[in-house]
């Protein structure tokens, strides 16, 4: 063979395998998704928009290199555990966990398969990491709120309807948030001059008796803390609101835009374009164990105008000067 010739086929040799290697379809990877609200919310699909977006921009499209598995849980607890277990079986290499409710029997269920986790008041407290900076273990996330939340709530509460004396607060006693924001709220009550009154979030009926029953006395208000299942009863607990004449503090915007008073609190989507980046960090090879918790960056104030007229509240132009959104 000439020496010409050589050098030409070892050439070939050499960009051969780069050439196969450039035509290898991409490995895919598989993401489990576990949400606390159905398929078809608005909620759910503008979140998930915005997280699939955020993926995409990071390099992951779903069919080409990325498998997804959704579940929809809706707060009961027989049907969250079941595709808890159907989720683990499959192996994904991560999980995003929507709140507390959804997280504790996912922790419980798998310490291996790395989760990313979204709107978790005391991540702590429910034994999902050793801290905020060192998670330790298979799970990272988004922080929802902290308890001193609790006292801001009471606050635009009496600053937007001074005559409260009563506050019901709506909580899901099953979660340690539940129990924390409560107990934030009672230990400021007494400087806003008010009682405070714990209704627990079971099912609608048990909703509905215990608000008429608060109702029945004067001058009272309401606060709903953060939970699956208040999100799940929002429209109940809004129309309620609105029948038994009760301003109302919720803890996210979704509330006000489906008609309640006032809203403070976390952007939940913002959390899920957040949460993206985890998950492409930890798909490129991180591990949970050194992502650190991060608390919510972006808050809202949002203000139903209507809904204040309803009621015959006048807002104050201070509270309204510092809404991030006035819906009229």
């Amino acid at each position: 063979m000439r020496r010409r010739e050589f050098i030409t086929l070892l050439g070939g040799a050499a960009i051969w395998p780069l050439t196969a290697r450039a035509q290898q379809p991409e490995r895919m990877r598989r993401i489990g998704v576990l949400l606390n609200l159905t398929a078809d919310d608005p909620e759910t699909r503008a979140r998930l928009a915005v997280f699939l977006q955020e993926l995409q921009k990071l390099g992951w499209s779903e069919g080409r290199n990325l498998q997804i598995d959704y579940r929809w849980s809706v707060g009961d607890m027989n049907r969250i555990r079941k595709n808890v277990a159907d989720l683990v079986a499959l192996v994904p290499d991560v999980i995003l966990a929507h709140g507390s409710t959804i997280m504790g029997p996912l922790h419980r269920a798998t310490r291996t398969v790395p989760i990313v986790f979204v709107s978790i008041a005391d991540p702590i407290a429910g034994g999902f990491i050793e801290s905020l900076a060192q998670p330790g273990g298979n799970a990272t996330g988004f922080t929802s709120t902290d308890y001193a939340m609790g006292g801001k709530w009471l606050e635009l509460l009496k600053q937007i309807e001074t005559q409260v004396a009563r506050v019901a607060v709506i909580r899901d006693s099953r979660q340690v948030a539940g129990s924390g924001l409560l107990g934030a709220i009672s230990a400021v009550a007494p400087l806003f001059g008010v009682d405070v009154r714990p209704v627990d979030l079971r099912d609608a009926g048990e909703i509905e008796r215990d608000l008429t029953e608060f109702a029945r006395q004067p001058n009272g208000g309401m606060i709903v803390t953060t939970s699956a299942l208040a999100q799940i009863h929002r429209s109940l607990i809004i129309t309620l609101a609105a029948r038994l004449r009760l301003p109302a503090v919720y803890p996210f915007r979704l509330f006000v835009t489906g008609g309640g008073l006032m809203a403070y609190g976390p952007d939940v989507t913002d959390q899920y374009r957040r949460a993206a980046s985890y998950v492409d960090r930890i798909l490129k090879g991180e591990t949970p164990a050194d992502l650190p918790v991060q608390a919510p960056t972006k808050f809202d104030l949002v203000i139903n105008l209507k809904t204040a007229k309803a009621l015959g509240l006048e807002v104050p132009a201070t509270v309204l000067a510092r809404a991030t959104e006035v819906i009229e």
